[in-house]
């Protein structure tokens, strides 16, 4: 039985992640860009087969379900991801978290700004971040208008990180919303801060497919098998682009 309410809710919610410092003061040479990621699920199948399969996941390898899966404390090894020292139990729990992501289904749009060519080309550049978020909002938009989704109200989930930063991007997240951006007035997208220590499946998903877009921008040669899964959820045009579509890349 649906609820009155039900109608007032789109189909679809975004959760939202990011790789690297939108800072412009000092940039690290080994990862000189920024990158914003917002992940697309269909809110029955990430109910459904998304959250139970990382739920699972969880217990298999923790015997609980309160870890929360961050890509940068598993590349560490870090706390409580230090087992994965050991090649044989890393090898397995990569594989079977590849394997979620694989039968995940979700759309997947990514801006990267280049802070270096940024820095270069533009006197007064804008906060790459405010950059990644208008481009990530065009192209949700474009994806909801697609879906016939634009008239219902759509929670973009985005972790906080304090509240000075919370505000202003709250107040570029508006901005864009009420017609800074390509498409006009956005408002049926709803801004919707997550604590930290909340344990959400789509935003851990979000982390984990950030920084192999990144990497697979920096160094497009090099082998990356994260990127190349991530790569088939990228929203495409009805051609099969990608550029501009799923992944912009700016400047």
């Amino acid at each position: 039985m649906t609820s009155p309410a039900d109608d007032a809710y789109s189909d679809y919610v975004i959760f939202v992640d990011e790789s690297g410092d939108h800072g412009l003061s000092n940039i690290d040479p080994n990862f000189p860009i920024f990158v914003l990621n917002f992940c697309i699920f269909r809110k029955d199948h990430y109910i459904n087969s998304v959250v139970p399969a990382l739920q699972s996941f969880k217990f298999r390898w923790f015997g609980h379900d309160v870890v929360i899966l961050h890509e940068h404390d598993i590349v560490k090894q870090r706390p409580p991801f230090v087992f994965l020292q050991n090649p044989i139990k890393r090898d397995g729990f990569i594989q079977e978290l590849t394997a979620i992501m694989e039968r995940a289904e979700f759309t997947l749009i990514s801006a990267v700004i280049d802070k270096r060519r940024l820095l270069h080309r533009y006197a007064r550049p804008e906060n790459p971040y405010g950059i990644g978020l208008r481009f990530c909002m065009e192209r949700t938009w474009a994806f909801l208008r697609e879906h016939a989704q634009e008239l219902k109200q759509t929670a973009v989930i985005v972790e906080r990180r304090g509240k000075r930063e919370d505000d202003e991007l709250e107040l570029t997240f508006r901005r864009v919303c009420d017609g800074a951006n390509r498409w006009g007035l956005m408002p049926s997208l709803r801004f919707v801060p997550a604590d930290k220590r909340v344990n959400s499946s789509g935003l851990q998903l979000a982390d984990l497919t950030a920084r192999p877009i990144g990497r697979h921008v920096l160094a497009p040669q090099q082998p990356n098998r994260a990127y190349e899964i991530i790569a088939t959820k990228l929203r495409r045009s009805p051609a099969g682009k990608v550029e501009g579509w799923g992944l912009k890349v700016f400047p």
